[in-house]
């Protein structure tokens, strides 16, 4: 080795990111700018969730493909001092118009997966200023305060807004020139698809910021005031559903959250109105095996996985709705009961091809045929923010919905509609999901928090629609079962099951596919092969997207991680930092 230079030898560690480590503060979401605009919040003296909900704001600005003010914002929080966890329902809620009448008048046999039929009351904002209102320290000018400095003078255009497959602003210039002028306006400047890195303005957001921070009450400026008469007119004048008593009756709930232990961890989410409770069903019939012997990235782990994924997400189909508005058996699906005879249900050496609910109402493991809510003949865009603070308050937030390629940004306030509502049903009138006015559909996006020995351990979460708890389940298997660091579980090869019905309109399927990483190895592709799987290799660093924040109260230790597959993909470069 010269003498004039030290060389750096290679390690032999087998991931991208080294651990994260520090003790004041940790942000970790799907832009370096909103990171930094958390980081900056915490460094000011906010707590974690301030940090959350000014990266939440920031995401919303320069990631507007996969989020928008005007989606929705499930939330977890974790005060420091208490043993508990808050959810917060930051799901959207469908105008008091919209029955499966209105739309069958309309010539419709299914909601809409894009336009303002599809559009509902937005939830966003009420979700964030809530959580800030009750849990931050400081005042939404503050925190809202490095969105404004970016959309009023300008951020660089990312990879992602232009070019993202089906979701960028160059898939979409088409329909943008076509169809939608007040997104033609804002994401065509000069007629023109603008470059990646060119500075992009949204002064009319800009404004929608300024006033909503100016205001004294905030909440009634957005849902009560001139934001909310705008987008009601926006609405009228294109045939939508919403009316200005929509949005005043709108109220952001505060809930307890489902959780299920596991050995010495205890595993969060929001409740049966989203999939979170899939992934603490999915892992309760695991839970029923020797993972330990099993051992991660095995044929063994990976059927187990797939065939409990199967399982659970079959009643996430069959029973899972607004709990307001529908009876959810929560309690009986989350026991241990029931967890037990469902997962006899799992052959170790073949696949099984059928959707396969379980009957919940009279304890059975298997619903009968004829009241399964899917015929036999069955076939074929988000972000996420974690924050933790020296104190141990810690931020789960999944930002979502309102994009950019799904409705027409109203252009006077600078954002879109979330069409969320493309995720109900027009019947059968039994089903959990049927629309019904007021209703909140049930959502994909699932923030986790995570305690191990009773204390908080960490806050994590994805975006990725039907799959994201799925990724999300496996990293926690990795950390809680398996005993991997944050950037060991984040990076371990990772699969997904396309077997059940999409959240999403048409709600389509592919009974027994599964998208895999072929990090797997061969050996293991081929005896999932040979057990019946129908297997779609995907590229290595394609599934998932997770990040996380981590707090350790014995050590005040601080530590967050992101996923590398982000940055490969050139469209969700992740960030994370600690401090």
């Amino acid at each position: 080795m010269s003498r004039r230079a030290y060389r750096i030898l290679p390690t032999e560690s087998t991931t991208f990111h080294p651990r994260l480590l520090g003790t004041r503060g940790a942000v970790a979401s799907n832009s370096n700018l909103s990171a930094s605009a958390g980081a900056d919040v915490l460094k000011a003296g906010g707590n974690a969730i301030d940090a959350a909900v000014a990266a939440s704001f920031v995401e919303g600005l320069v990631n507007p493909q996969m989020h928008t003010l005007g989606g929705e914002c499930p939330l977890l929080v974790r005060l420091a001092g208490e043993r508990r966890v808050i959810a917060v329902n930051g799901s959207m809620a469908a105008p008091g118009r919209a029955t499966p009448e209105a739309y069958r008048a309309r010539g419709l046999s299914d909601v809409p997966d894009s336009g303002i039929l599809a559009a509902g009351v937005p939830a966003a904002f009420g979700a964030l200023v809530t959580a800030l209102t009750r849990w931050g320290t400081m005042p939404l000018r503050e925190v809202i305060a490095p969105a404004l400095h970016l959309a009023k003078n300008g951020f660089p255009v990312s990879e992602g807004l232009r070019n993202q497959h089906k979701f960028g602003i160059v898939p979409m210039k088409a329909r943008f020139e076509a169809e939608w002028p007040g997104s033609a306006k804002l994401y065509l400047p000069g007629g023109r698809v603008p470059e990646v890195g060119e500075l992009m303005r949204n002064d009319a957001l800009a404004r929608t910021f300024s006033f909503l921070s100016d205001s004294k009450e905030p909440l009634a400026a957005f849902y009560k005031g001139d934001i909310a008469a705008e987008i009601v007119k926006f609405s009228k004048a294109r045939d939508g559903l919403l009316e200005r008593e929509d949005l005043a009756a709108f109220e952001t709930r505060i809930e307890t959250p489902a959780s299920v232990r596991l050995g010495d961890t205890e595993l969060f989410k929001t409740g049966f109105w989203s999939q979170g409770p899939a992934e603490l069903q999915t892992l309760a019939l695991m839970w029923q095996y020797d993972l330990k012997r099993i051992g991660f990235g095995t044929a063994d782990y990976c059927h187990l996985l797939i065939e409990a994924i199967k399982l659970a997400y079959a009643d996430r189909e069959q029973y899972y709705g607004d709990p307001e508005m529908t009876k959810v058996p929560g309690e009986v699906l989350l026991s241990d009961f029931y967890s037990k005879h469902r997962a006899k249900l799992i052959d170790m050496k073949t696949a099984n091809r059928e959707l396969r609910p379980g009957d919940p109402w009279r304890k059975a493991a298997l619903l009968p045929e004829a009241e399964k809510l899917t015929p036999k003949d069955w076939g074929a865009g988000t972000v996420h923010v974690d924050a933790v603070d020296a104190k141990g308050n810690m931020a789960s937030f999944t930002p979502s919905g309102a994009w950019i390629s799904s409705a027409e940004v109203i252009e006077p306030l600078g954002f879109p509609l979330s069409t969320r509502m493309m995720t109900f049903y027009l019947g059968p009138a039994h089903h959990p999901n049927v629309i019904a006015p007021g209703k909140r559909p049930r959502t994909t996006l699932t923030p986790s928090m995570a305690f191990r020995d009773g204390k908080p351990w960490m806050a994590f979460g994805s975006m990725g629609g039907d799959n994201q708890g799925q990724w999300l389940l496996q990293f926690y298997l990795c950390r809680a079962a398996f005993g991997m660091s944050i950037p060991e579980a984040i990076e371990a090869p990772r699969l997904s099951s396309e077997h059940t019905p999409g959240f999403f309109a048409p709600h389509a399927s592919e009974p027994n596919r599964v998208r895999i990483e072929p990090r797997f190895g061969n050996e293991v592709l081929e005896e999932l092969r040979r057990r019946g799987h129908d297997l779609d290799v995907a590229p290595d660093w394609t599934e998932g997207f997770v990040s996380c924040a981590a707090f350790d109260e014995d050590s005040g230790l601080i530590e967050a991680g992101c996923d590398p597959r982000g940055a490969k993909s050139h469209c969700f470069p992740a960030a994370a930092l600690a401090w």
